[in-house]
């Protein structure tokens, strides 16, 4: 409670109205330092040229798999490299055993069309159908050429 000091004769303390905003101004700034600290963290960090696409983007979920398929044919969950005979396993860890969850898959534009599709097939054989193909976004309609 805050009183204001009337020096002009009166004897009543009169009360005064007013927020102290300088701890919450304070713990927003900490909270904002801390969401710029996480969100690079939150990032795939595996390099791959991505092809460019003019489809309309879709949402993403709020914890998406990503599955890397890199230049020289090595796999990556996440950020973690995985072994090509244990995907299936490294899925089911990522996932949970949700066979239903949608796998973000993104291969870098010079693997050949042909190791991708055995990948692809690789996820079927494991059980995961909802593989969605992940591109740059292109404003061109050449299809990133």
């Amino acid at each position: 409670m805050a009183a204001k000091l009337d020096l002009g004769g009166g004897e009543e303390l009169v009360e005064t109205h007013e927020i102290n905003v300088t701890p919450f101004i304070d713990v927003i700034l900490v909270l904002l330092i801390i969401f710029m600290v996480a969100a690079p963290l939150a990032t795939v960090d595996v390099g791959v040229d991505l092809p460019a696409s003019n489809a309309k983007p879709q949402p993403r979920p709020d914890k998406p798999v990503y599955l890397t398929l890199q230049q020289d044919l090595k796999l990556s969950l996440g950020s973690q490299t995985v072994d090509r005979a244990a995907i299936a396993q490294a899925l089911q860890g990522a996932t949970g055993g949700d066979r239903e969850q949608r796998i973000f898959l993104r291969a870098d534009r010079k693997v050949p069309y042909g190791d991708v599709f055995a990948l692809m097939n690789d996820l079927r054989r494991a059980g995961y159908l909802k593989v969605a193909l992940v591109g740059l976004e292109s404003a061109g309609s050449d299809g990133g050429r």
